[in-house]
């Protein structure tokens, strides 16, 4: 569960729902400063701490303008110009700010995506056969987002929906979007939002519309097409584990091969000549 606010500090709040860390301040410690996710995680600090400064300045700027307004709505200023311009500076300086706000909110959702784009695959997957057919084909996109299913994210998400019970949600304040498993907990280190959307973008897999965003989620579930996506990458693997047992068998120059199978010492390895 998030234990973040995100009415109070929406950018540990965002930090937390997206990369599934419990205390986003200390997203770096565990990089050494020369290595590259150790200045992408900084920036995601950073900018998560720039977003809750903003949200806070937002906040009393507003709490400070219901001074000015209520006036207004009880029809007490006389319409002069005036009268009107403390409302008119507490509305310029409220859009400022919310302006500012709502850039870095995106900053730091491009931050978290670079920063998860860093992040090492754990035991990546060689392609399934689809796959490798469509790069012999020539068929790769060329997309940005290629990275969402990169490795083996295509599979792990595949192997998520078939599992039954992954939501899709999308936050009713700010917009970003997580993924929950059946049991209701938030998914970010193993299955990614992006990879779902691109997945529901090539037709592998579907989602059940008719459900809210916010709750319950919006139900996912694999399509025809992303049936056949996964049984070919289950079979995979089994190919090429056989291919490697195969070449592992095969004999080298130089070396001594299976006894069972060398010809008994003497033995005539050719035809003999008749006499």
């Amino acid at each position: 569960m998030n234990p973040h606010d995100a009415t109070k500090r929406p950018g540990a709040h965002l930090v937390a729902e997206m990369l599934g860390v419990e205390d986003p301040w200390t997203l770096n410690v565990r990089y050494r400063p020369s290595d590259p996710l150790y200045r992408a995680s900084t920036l995601v600090i950073g900018t998560a701490h720039e977003l809750d400064e903003l949200h806070g300045r937002v906040t009393r700027a507003t709490q400070a303008a219901l001074g000015v307004l209520e006036p207004v709505g009880r029809g007490e200023f006389n319409g002069s110009p005036s009268s009107y311009e403390p409302v008119r500076s507490a509305v310029q300086q409220i859009g400022r700010l919310v302006s500012a706000q709502n850039a870095t909110y995106e900053r730091l959702v491009q931050s978290i995506v670079a920063y998860r784009r860093l992040l090492p695959e754990p035991n990546p997957a060689p392609p399934s056969h689809t796959e490798a057919r469509d790069q012999d084909n020539g068929q790769v996109s060329g997309r940005d987002d290629d990275w969402a299913v990169s490795a083996d994210l295509r599979l792990r998400a595949l192997e998520a929906v078939e599992a039954g019970g992954l939501r899709f949600h999308q936050s009713g304040v700010y917009g970003y979007i997580s993924l929950s498993d059946a049991r209701g907990e938030r998914l970010a280190d193993r299955v990614w939002p992006e990879t779902v959307q691109r997945l529901i973008a090539a037709g592998l897999l579907d989602r059940d519309t008719s459900e809210g965003l916010y709750r319950p989620g919006q139900l996912i579930s694999l399509t025809p097409k992303g049936e056949a996506a996964l049984r070919d990458a289950g079979t995979a693997t089994p190919r090429v584990s056989a291919a490697l047992n195969r070449s592992n068998t095969t004999t080298l120059p130089g070396t001594t091969a299976d006894p069972a199978v060398v010809p008994a010492p003497g033995a005539a390895t050719k035809p003999s000549r008749s006499r």
